[in-house]
């Protein structure tokens, strides 16, 4: 027994200095010390040969030593019968400059697939490894020649489009994705990733014409989805909806993908588009969901844009919707919606908190919840009950840790304390929250960090930022017209403070609301100048950008605004509009 104990612990002390040493040796090729992993790959090679014999090959190759590499080779001949050995082969001719012989190595690779088509895959794989892609190219297309069953049209796709034939990787793969419908999605990553590096525009277009040929060509649904899927990526919402208007004539259990795109819209504020979709949604179903989804989403659009003289229509709608659907989890969203309504328009938050209160005596789940306490601590921050709201949003940081939401809720809080003016603690929670994976609730937590930093540095009473809090309160409280005066306020008696720089930003914003552009402009102008290495240099490009695109129609001066922002801002929130609005105006998305 002592004797069987005795071995065990032995081969386990082998395995494990074993496994020591073939760590040791990676970390070597890591460095680049490649001579001390070779002295422990060719110990290590000896007693698994499959294991570790590419490694030691590449350690070879990296010091020249191409007749060790060869001799390692040769043996490894003699022992399995695998072509891709042919190719390392030809690999180390090619080290040496000596082509004549490596093409010969990779053509006697390719004629093996002649007596068994399978190892096509084997031979391209190893041929894209060492990037010799046209032999990879060579090797999947004389195999798929050879035995038409085996499908590579994915792996040719890429390897055109690496080798710059962008035309011919589309073809491919469109019609890789009809073939193998589980992977359109695998597909569109891929023509999403071309996407992200097309600086012209003349992929999109290539994209967008041969899917309009397919469309024309076939009636098959499959293209109408997946020229929906690419006005998406463009948030071309009107189109995408024409197409899956198609896809639901034939196909009825779509309807929900019709529902998404309504929504998508309303999130990119194309209010038209998104108003034609959810009339189509509720000239369509009977679904008492999807009704009541279709009137929130119009509702919310109508108060969104409604003039004061409107509001009391609007909360008469929605207590009509609310009669009509009945107070139950089912109609939650709509419940959250109209009391947001009564409190931050109507200026009724005691029965909002009354609708709110109500709505957590319903059977709802945590989420469901959390939601409800979310809106509960914003009325209550709007109705300066502060420390109320906090203990609201510290159930929902409580009830889904490390959730989106959670993150959503620890950064309102920060801003509760930050309106009640205890900095301190709003800069501890905002230092936490700048690692959030919400990128915009990163965002802001840095700007509400470095706003509260800067103005405690220089002036330690903190009387510039008591201001500049009371302000975006008023601001929180849609109280546009004195937290504007109170910005004004401040840039006069704390010109040239760090406080200046923020001020400036919220006073443009502001002017921007009330429809005086060519006020905001001055003020988003006074940031580019006076403030080019500040933290809203490129919300100042971007929103003066937008501002002259929208609404003052002046094309010329936007598109220079978008490609500053584009050349010089590549980490900015607003990148990728400003880039999709520049490659617009400059005319390459259109065909």
């Amino acid at each position: 027994m002592k004797q069987k104990v005795f071995l065990i612990l032995v081969l386990l002390s082998s395995l494990w200095v074993s496994a020591q040493n073939e760590q040791l040796a990676f970390n070597y090729i890591e460095a680049g010390e490649y001579e001390k992993a070779i002295t422990i790959l060719e110990e290590l090679y000896t007693k698994n040969k499959q294991v570790y014999a590419d490694k030691l090959l590449d350690c070879y190759q990296q010091l020249q030593q191409y007749d060790k590499a060869l001799k390692l080779i040769n043996e490894l001949k003699g022992k399995y019968n695998n072509p891709t050995l042919l190719v390392d082969e030809g690999y180390v001719y090619q080290l040496q400059k000596k082509q004549a012989e490596a093409d010969q190595k990779y053509e006697e690779a390719l004629n093996e697939i002649e007596k068994n088509a399978n190892y096509a895959y084997a031979l391209g794989s190893v041929f894209e490894r060492k990037v010799l892609l046209e032999w990879a190219l060579k090797a999947y297309e004389r195999g798929q020649k050879i035995n038409p069953n085996l499908n590579f049209d994915y792996q040719t796709a890429l390897l055109y489009g690496q080798l710059g034939n962008l035309g011919l990787m589309l073809e491919k793969l469109l019609d890789y994705g009809y073939k193998n419908q589980e992977n359109t999605p695998l597909v569109q990553n891929q023509l999403s990733r071309f996407l992200m590096d097309d600086a012209d525009g003349s992929f999109a277009r290539e994209i967008k014409k041969g899917l309009l040929l397919k469309t024309q060509q076939s009636q098959d649904v499959y293209w109408n989805q997946f020229l929906s899927w690419y006005f998406v990526q463009h948030k071309e919402y009107g189109k995408a909806f024409v197409q899956e208007k198609a896809v639901y004539k034939r196909n009825p259990d779509s309807f929900y993908n019709i529902v998404t795109l309504a929504r998508m819209a309303m999130e990119e504020k194309q209010q038209e588009e998104a108003k034609t979709i959810i009339s189509f949604v509720l000239e369509n179903t009977q679904d008492q969901e999807l009704q009541m989804q279709a009137h929130h989403f119009l509702l919310s659009m109508d108060m969104e844009a409604a003039a004061a003289d409107e509001y009391l229509a609007l909360d008469l709608k929605a207590q009509e919707l609310l009669k009509k659907f009945g107070s139950t989890p089912f109609s939650l969203e709509l419940q959250l919606l109209t009391a947001h309504f009564e409190a931050f328009y109507l200026k009724q938050p005691d029965r909002a908190i009354a609708l709110l209160k109500n709505a957590l005596l319903l059977p709802l789940n945590v989420r469901e919840q959390s939601k409800v306490k979310m809106e509960l601590g914003d009325i209550m921050v709007y109705d300066e009950k502060f420390n109320q709201a906090i203990l609201n949003y510290a159930q929902v940081e409580e009830n889904l840790k490390n959730d989106v939401l959670a993150h959503e809720a620890s950064m309102k809080l920060a801003r509760a304390n930050f309106y009640k003016k205890d900095f301190e603690w709003t800069l501890q929670q905002v230092k936490n929250l700048k690692q959030s994976p919400s990128l915009l609730i990163a965002n802001d937590a840095v700007e509400l960090f470095l706003l509260i930093q800067d103005n405690s540095a220089e002036d330690s009473l903190r009387v510039a930022l008591q201001e500049y809090a009371k302000a975006d309160f008023q601001l929180y409280q849609k109280k546009n017209e004195e937290a504007l005066q109170s910005f004004l306020t401040i840039l006069e008696k704390h010109k040239g403070e760090s406080i200046e720089e923020s001020t400036i930003f919220k006073i443009a914003r502001l002017y921007e609301e009330k429809k005086e552009y060519a006020t905001a402009l001055r003020y988003y102008q006074i940031l580019m100048d006076q403030h080019k290495e500040g933290i809203y240099i490129d919300e100042a490009l971007f929103f003066s950008a937008e501002v002259y695109r929208k609404y003052l129609l002046d094309n010329e001066k936007a598109k220079l605004l978008y490609e500053k922002m584009v050349l010089e801002h590549p980490d900015s929130l607003y990148f990728t509009e400003s880039r999709k609005h520049y490659r617009t105006l400059r005319g390459d998305t259109t065909i």
